[in-house]
């Protein structure tokens, strides 16, 4: 960067720029609004960055990111604890939560396989998962990962691993969405939909 920029300004473009969806343009932006923002608008963002690493934790039962251990979804007595929807990441239980129909429990597995990253089974909580059924308490095991060939893969990898297990192991359905026209769907979610199909 130019030498005109101070090094305190540098550094804070770099660290936004690092941020997933922050090019250098949009950090630039960032950087130079908080130069000109209150004070305590500042220091509460700099307060919420210490408070997100020093205050949180993954929960004991399902991996979820809280600040309490177990979370509050695990110590609620009123959902079924006979259900476990597995899923990639923390936003993918907001995700779920929102429709507001699910009242089960949730399993965190921190990403997908991925062997072109350098993620493998190892890398994330299945064997967790695989240890939490067979503690039993749980009668399904919903998984929920993204559809494609690392959400898939994981999948597979699951269903292998808890076959030896009584768990009765079912996927989320895809197929076509909401107000989707026929033209503009791609093949394999097309495919879905077909194998998909329910009796009206």
């Amino acid at each position: 960067m130019s030498k005109a920029i101070p090094q305190s300004v540098t550094q804070l473009i770099e660290a936004f720029s690092r941020l997933p969806g922050v090019g250098p343009k949009t950090a630039s932006r960032l950087t130079y609004y908080l130069l000109r923002a209150p004070d305590d608008l500042t220091q509460s963002l700099a307060t919420a960055l210490t408070d997100l690493k020093t205050k949180t934790r993954y929960c004991s039962v399902c991996y979820n990111i809280t600040e309490e251990d177990p979370c509050p979804i695990c110590r609620d007595a009123e959902r079924d604890t006979n259900e476990v929807v597995v899923v990639e990441d923390p936003l993918d239980v907001l995700a779920v939560e929102r429709v507001g129909t699910y009242k089960g429990r949730y399993h965190v597995l921190h990403g997908a396989i991925s062997p072109v990253e350098g993620i493998g089974p190892e890398d994330l909580k299945i064997r967790e998962l695989v240890e939490r059924v067979k503690r039993g308490g749980i009668d399904e095991v919903i998984i929920a990962t993204n559809p494609g060939l690392e959400g898939d893969a994981t999948a597979m990898y699951m269903q292998h691993q808890l076959a030896p297990t009584s768990v009765k192991v079912t996927r989320l359905a895809r197929g076509l969405p909401t107000g989707g026209d026929l033209e503009y769907v791609d093949s394999m979610t097309l495919l879905r939909a077909f194998q998909g199909r329910q009796e009206m």
